[in-house]
């Protein structure tokens, strides 16, 4: 937030510094202020600094100011590539906002060599033309050094894939822990029925299992059975307060930042095949409409019939695969029950109106050296879609139960798009020919999923789903139950991976609490702030868990890109700014044509079209267009593929 001092010329706020050295500190009212490098001070990137606003008529263009003190320094330590020369050295830090380098002494270099990605800590902070000093603490990885890039970016980003000695000790103590009769005794026995997983060939760690019966008056009765993982890890204890301060596992295509400790996550809350496991479960009546008329939830105990794969389960429903048909021959009628009972709620959603946004997303396969050798389309099938059907189903029936219960708890909440979004995307389908109906102010995401439904098999359907999602908010944990937007639920949380995600483990402990009957007053005030805690910070974790995912993702598709250099591909433009042209190609790689690239006439952006037009030509490139592209380069370190148009 920007503070403006009793001085009239003086305020306060945040550094944005670009790799050229210029910065601005943003301002919500009254524009940013521009700070050219001279007049930077000791100041770096994010740190909470006063600005004095330079007079009037030495601005170039915008308002300008000098850096006259920096209150906060943001960064004590900078993660980053390390250059050697023979008496010194440089830090380069991998945050391509920051644009300083540090300089550090022969002695203060450790053992790094030139390449190696490191952890240097700040010793002084710059000063006019002097540049910041450091030693280095840590040598992250050595150059060229196999995952180099994603260890470094894990620690970059505060991020640990070990767990302190005490969290691992407990851990361990409680993975070996054997299920007491006086524990059975208490809980349903599940263990006669048929229950399974159903996850990806190489998950370990599997939180929830399903079965589905029809019952005798003709519903189904769905069983949603997750991992009992509260009763392992204890509030407030050790292993509790290291997985709130991760917040969930992440997931960087080599390498897992996991919630929870290995012993656990992999281990005795993993719900194997054949072996007893403890569970929360969700059970529902459903009728033939995909109306939930009953539920219950509690306490169980599980044994996996089956560790089931997508593949495989896919290859059954869809292909009639024999062979498999044959070796799951105790399950295969379970599993076309389920299929039944997945397409009923799918059904059910759509009618609702909840939007089913059937992204293109990459699949990266790596080499030996971890450099892809292959990128295509990750096949979304329908067994992947029969358990989303099935998480959403119990996610939804848990958020309600305990919403009329009036208990703290932790939601998932999805507001509805601002009005002026809505009035961007009515003038973005315009272009397509495609009538957007209905008031800016109560958009129903019914009548964007008959959008989506409209330009599915249209070469531009990835482009409208993406400005369609693009216009949309993003969803967040929150104690209060505000419905989630694209969904079209009312009630909505996420109760199905306590595992990997800790709202979902914050919320089974209420739960637990709420059917043993035992809540007190000072519990409630208790989960109460707790809830609160966990919504807080599990929304921040998730965003940096999703910058990263997408970050990796971004440097891997320039690595295979470097071996593509000079070919030519058809894409689909994706996105239009008033510096480049980004294009799109059919396996989700997506670059940049760049407009001072373009020798043919001098291009306008158009923000509201969309779209670049020759002011001579009159020649359009506009989202959604098809066009030939040739691949001029690609750099991993920025994240960035270079494009040429071919006719440009």
């Amino acid at each position: 937030m920007i503070k403006k001092h009793n001085e009239e010329n003086r305020i306060t706020g945040v550094l944005e510094k670009t790799r050229s050295g210029i910065g601005f500190v943003r301002q919500e009212e009254g524009g940013d202020i521009f700070i050219d490098r001279p007049n930077m001070r000791d100041a770096m990137h994010g740190d909470t600094v006063t600005v004095d606003l330079l007079p009037e008529y030495l601005w170039k263009k915008n308002r300008e100011g000098r850096v006259d003190h920096v209150l906060i320094h943001a960064n004590k330590e900078v993660v980053g590539t390390f250059e050697r020369s023979k008496k010194y050295g440089f830090v380069i830090a991998d945050d391509k906002k920051n644009s300083d380098d540090i300089f550090v002494r022969k002695a203060d270099s450790k053992d790094a060599r030139t390449g190696d990605k490191v952890v240097v800590q700040i010793t002084k902070y710059p000063k006019k033309n002097v540049s910041a000093e450091g030693k280095i603490t840590e040598v992250i990885a050595r150059q060229g050094e196999v995952g180099g890039e994603i260890k470094s970016l894990i620690r970059a980003n505060g991020l640990n894939e070990k767990f302190p000695r005490k969290v691992e000790t407990e851990a361990a103590a409680l993975s070996k822990q054997e299920i007491s009769k006086a524990e059975i005794s208490r809980r349903r026995d599940l263990r006669y029925k048929t229950i399974i997983t159903i996850d990806g060939a190489d998950s370990k760690d599997l939180d929830d299992a399903v079965s589905v019966e029809k019952l005798d008056n003709g519903n189904y009765l769905l069983g949603v059975h997750i991992a009992d993982v509260s009763h392992y890890v204890r509030s407030d204890s050790p292993l509790d307060k290291e997985a709130i301060k991760r917040g969930n596992s992440v997931y960087l295509l080599t390498k897992v930042v996991p919630m929870l400790p290995k012993s656990l996550s992999n281990g005795i809350c993993s719900l194997f095949e054949g072996v007893d496991r403890l569970t929360l479960s969700c059970e529902m009546e459903i009728d033939n409409n995909g109306d939930i008329v009953n539920h219950d939830i509690y306490e169980s105990i599980i044994n996996s019939s089956g560790r089931m794969v997508y593949d495989d389960v896919s290859d059954m429903l869809e292909n009639e695969d024999e062979r498999l048909i044959k070796r799951y021959s105790k399950i295969y009628d379970d599993l076309l029950l389920m299929e039944e009972l997945a397409d009923i709620l799918r059904q059910k959603r759509k009618e609702k109106g909840s939007l089913d946004f059937d992204f293109d997303e990459a699949e990266i396969t790596l080499g030996k050296d971890e450099i892809p050798i292959e990128i295509g389309i990750e096949e979304r099938r329908c067994a992947n879609r029969l358990i989303e059907e099935f998480m959403l189903a119990a996610n939804k029936t848990v958020a309600e139960h305990f919403f009329w219960m009036e208990y703290p708890f932790v939601y998932r909440v999805h507001e509805k798009p601002d009005a002026e979004k809505i009035v961007e995307l009515k003038a973005f389908l315009a272009g397509f020919g495609i009538n957007l109906p209905g008031n800016p102010d109560s958009i129903h995401p019914k009548t964007l999923n008959e959008i989506l439904d409209k330009v599915k098999g249209e070469p531009y359907e990835n482009i409208v789903s993406t400005v369609i999602l693009r216009s949309m908010k993003k969803a967040y944990y929150s104690t209060q139950c505000d419905g989630h937007f694209g969904l079209a639920f009312q009630y909505y949380c996420h109760f199905t991976s306590p595992i990997r995600r800790y709202p979902d483990l914050m919320i089974h402990r209420i739960i637990k609490s709420a059917i043993s009957g035992k809540i007190t007053p000072p519990m409630l005030k208790k989960y109460k702030r707790d809830a609160g805690n966990a919504a807080e910070v599990s929304s921040l974790t998730e965003r940096k868990a999703q910058e990263m995912e997408r970050d990796v993702e971004k440097m891997k598709k320039a690595q295979y890109m470097q071996s593509h250099v000079g070919e030519v591909f058809d894409g689909v433009i994706s996105g239009v700014t008033n510096f480049g042209i980004y294009v799109q190609l059919p396996n989700t790689i997506e670059g940049m044509v760049r407009l001072d690239s373009l020798n043919d006439d001098y291009y306008d952006y158009e923000e509201s079209k969309y779209r670049v037009i020759g002011r001579h030509t009159r020649k359009i490139y506009a989202l959604g267009d098809e066009e030939r592209i040739v691949v001029l380069g690609a750099s991993p370190e920025e994240h960035q593929i270079d494009f040429g148009f071919i006719n440009g």
